[in-house]
């Protein structure tokens, strides 16, 4: 059965101390990060063109690796990551449309076997330019993900932000509408009114400020990051802009209970304050919006 080629969905360049490594980020499962192979070689200190053609192993590991007196320094974790992976660029690059290259992590893996080479002087002259780039690029890298510094260069972080927030929303929202069920109640907007010190009666809620809808709003900014702005792109809305549909009928068996659950909680908070800026200052610490949503400030009303 042929093996699917992975492809690149980001790339770019890594920058790593002096050393400029072109690097891709894989549509595999686990969007594996890599390095290109000649920029991997030349970061320390080897030959664009490996032994033994592109992709250049023997007997499972790479010339760099190759060496006996490197063997008692090489774990099994960095034995696993030697083989090269083939994959289609963005752009061009390599044979046939293919490019070769290693897994991200490889990298500061290698480094530390010529370090520890060498501290142990076990090291022949040949390899000991080699150390010197390794030790190189280990100061830079440390206290930094290789991972992170790929994620970086080419762009995926944006990517992989995009797609951690479509899987909130997902997880919380609906397109189709559900059959309304009265959430927001009653007690919810009387202590809306009370802590307002606004007289409440049975016409109050046909008759309430603009304003009680903004703090409406603020309830779902406390769901979880896009939830309100996703609810307000796909509700439906008459030809004046007036949503037809309530907001929480959007939400799936996931998001409605954690909108009651929100709701319980707050109406608790409402019936412990005395005022309007009281119950604000609960509110943010037990119900804190998140960072991607902006403040309303209702002040100490």
């Amino acid at each position: 059965m042929d093996v699917k080629t992975p492809k690149a969905i980001a790339s770019g360049t890594v920058r790593i101390g002096d050393a400029h490594i072109p690097c891709a980020v894989l549509d595999d499962a686990d969007n594996t990060r890599v390095l290109t192979q000649d920029g991997f070689l030349e970061a320390i200190g080897r030959s664009k063109r490996p032994k033994g053609g592109q992709g250049g192993v023997l007997d499972g590991m790479p010339a760099f690796l190759r060496a006996n007196n490197l063997k008692p320094f090489i774990s099994n974790n960095i034995r696993c990551s030697t083989e090269p992976i083939i994959f289609e660029p963005q752009k061009g690059g390599g044979i046939s449309g293919k490019a070769f290259g290693f897994k991200a992590d490889l990298l500061p893996g290698v480094c530390w076997v010529y370090h520890d080479a060498e501290r142990a002087e076990a090291l022949v002259e040949s390899q000991k330019h080699i150390a010197k780039y390794c030790n190189i690029l280990l100061r830079a890298l440390t206290n930094v993900a290789i991972d992170a510094l790929v994620d970086e260069a080419t762009g995926f972080q944006d990517i992989r932000a995009r797609d951690a927030l479509q899987r909130i929303l997902d997880k919380y929202i609906s397109i189709e509408a559900r059959p309304w069920i009265k959430t927001f109640d009653d007690d919810f907007y009387r202590e809306i009114f009370r802590l307002n010190g606004w007289p409440y009666s049975a016409n109050s809620f046909n008759k309430r400020p603009g304003i009680i809808g903004q703090w409406t709003n603020d309830i779902y900014d406390r769901l979880a990051p896009g939830v309100r702005e996703e609810l307000h792109r796909i509700t439906k809305r008459d030809e004046s802009g007036k949503l037809v549909e309530r907001l929480h009928q959007h939400l799936n068996e996931n998001g409605h209970p954690k909108l009651v659950g929100h709701l319980t909680g707050i109406k608790a908070l409402m019936r412990a304050c005395k005022t309007w800026g009281q119950f604000q200052g609960l509110l943010k610490r037990a119900y804190p919006k998140f960072k991607d949503n902006y403040e309303l400030d209702f002040g100490d009303v």
